[in-house]
């Protein structure tokens, strides 16, 4: 890294303290990226994904890592990935004890990751890779974390979903804003990055494990003071969700009064609900091979 002026204080390993204030992580040359991507049964998909990845990895230069977490798939998705892994050292296969759902296996992915910054990503890349340079910027900026958001420019979708679909998204927002007191246009948008430092602070204490857990994490991250900065991002909807409007809607809504209770009964403020895993640096894996 580049000589700091001076009066600069190192504050971490992923950020920069600057006289005045302001707050700024490290120049993207110097950083690690782990990629964390949620599968159920995605055998259709997920090999032109991770051939997409791996490829904007390669031409980036990144020292970084692709975390497939395998949600109890009844197909060949672990097999794909574990073909992946076998010509490229950066991809990691993790297995989720059964299907347990959305938001568990992005907490493990991420719980499992080794990079200063961590990002997850749907399967089917509704917001493309190339996006990432986006949330990377917020991140860089100051932010602890970062979301994609498809509202707040609504113009770069470039394939909208139905519109009993968009009107249930729009019911969803509305409740989540008088329930849990969050502004963000779009807290359901599969892309969003995070500062290592800020996933390691929200994600233990994570308790919603299917669709609901958006919410959740944006609530802890304002509960605790971090940064969240949403940004807007090109997204297409890609066929084959899994999401129903009427059985998941309901049950998303009773997760967000679950988040309501958890928080009054002092859940989030003791011990964590899964202890943050070690790991081991990127730089002490073998140089990776795209």
């Amino acid at each position: 890294m580049a000589q700091l002026p001076s009066g600069n204080v190192r504050a971490g390993n992923d950020i920069l303290c600057i006289p005045g204030g302001r707050i700024a992580m490290r120049p993207f040359d110097d950083m690690t990226y782990s990629i964390v991507i949620p599968a159920y049964n995605e055998s259709q998909r997920l090999g032109a994904t991770l051939e997409k990845v791996l490829a904007y990895v390669g031409q980036q230069g990144w020292d970084a890592e692709v975390i497939v977490v395998n949600d109890g798939s009844r197909d060949n998705t672990a097999q794909i990935v574990r073909e992946f892994a076998a010509k490229s050292p950066i991809v990691r296969l993790v297995e989720n004890p059964g299907n347990r759902g959305k938001g568990y296996s992005v907490r493990n992915g991420v719980l499992n990751s080794r990079g200063d910054v961590v990002v997850f990503s749907d399967a089917d890349l509704s917001s493309p890779i190339e996006e990432m340079p986006k949330l990377l910027g917020a991140l860089a900026s100051g932010a602890d974390i970062a979301i994609g958001s498809r509202w707040l420019r609504a113009e770069l979708q470039t394939q909208r979903q139905s519109l009993h679909r968009q009107l249930f998204g729009r019911m969803f927002n509305l409740l989540m804003r008088i329930v849990l007191g969050l502004r963000f246009k779009d807290t359901q948008c599969g892309f969003k990055g995070f500062t290592r430092r800020a996933a390691q602070k929200i994600f233990p204490l994570e308790r919603i494990e299917r669709w609901g857990f958006d919410p959740e994490i944006l609530f802890l991250a304002r509960k605790f003071g971090l940064r969240t900065e949403e940004v807007p991002v090109h997204w297409g909807h890609s066929g084959g969700t899994r999401i129903n409007p009427l059985i998941d809607g309901a049950r998303m809504c009773q997760e967000m009064l679950r988040i309501r209770w958890y928080d009054m009964t002092g859940k989030y403020d003791g011990a964590p609900a899964i202890a943050a895993q070690p790991a081991k640096p990127l730089s002490e894996r073998p140089a990776p091979r795209i």
